[in-house]
């Protein structure tokens, strides 16, 4: 008696080749939601970038610079004036009238920053110190950060008072000083150094990445 053969071993193989298919189209479906989501994570970052700059403006009336970092297409460059927080040679206490400027500033920045329009696309605010170029790199490299600290010490005593109490926790959460030594000098137009203008602190603000944010973040529709 002739017997049929088994179906099991060739229903089991059809089902195997059809999960395996649909395991290809979810991978493919998921890389171009992915691909599509960076794209508009990218139009974001750089929304992001232009709403920020445009709230920033206002500090210009302290004749206080907001412009792109040229070299991080995530940053924004907040350049104090030389004259706001004007270092004396070899040392690192802020000024009487630093210290003024940044009783006025730091609340505004931080109001801004921990806004919920922007709180949760910044990734980092670091107060970067610097030197001019005479003393050794070490030194210098050692009083650019303690040049950095003092900015950051009082920024954090201002918001230690008043309503800007609220905003202190997110604020320090981002905030970090970094010292960059002699290593970005002032230049005038025939390329010497300007030594006043080398000892500074510049605020360098930057926005999260698409590969920074959650996964369920970035996927998230815009608006949502």
């Amino acid at each position: 008696m002739r017997t049929q053969p088994e179906a099991g071993p060739a229903i089991s193989s059809s089902f195997t080749d059809l999960m395996t298919s649909l395991a290809v189209i979810f991978i493919l479906l998921l890389c171009a939601t992915l691909n599509n989501a960076r794209q508009e994570g990218e139009n974001t970052r750089d929304s992001i970038l232009v709403e920020l700059k445009g709230a920033l403006h206002d500090f210009a009336s302290a004749e206080v610079e907001v412009k792109s970092d040229p070299r991080d297409p995530l940053g924004l460059l907040i350049l104090v004036p030389a004259d706001l927080l004007a270092f004396q040679l070899d040392r690192a206490e802020i000024p009487q009238r630093g210290e003024a400027f940044l009783r006025a500033f730091i609340p505004r920045l931080s109001a801004i920053i921990c806004s919920e329009r922007f709180v949760r696309e910044i990734n980092s605010i670091v107060v970067e110190g610097h030197a001019d170029s005479s003393g050794a790199a070490s030194h210098n490299w050692d009083l650019s950060q303690r040049r950095s600290m003092s900015v950051v010490r009082t920024s954090l005593s201002v918001l230690a008072d008043g309503p800007a109490l609220k905003e202190r926790s997110v604020f320090l959460s981002l905030l970090s000083a970094s010292g960059r030594g002699n290593a970005e000098l002032v230049t005038g137009p025939t390329g010497e150094e300007n030594p006043a203008l080398s000892r500074r602190v510049v605020f360098k603000i930057r926005v999260r990445s698409f590969e920074q944010k959650p996964l369920f973040e970035a996927l998230e529709p815009r608006g949502a």
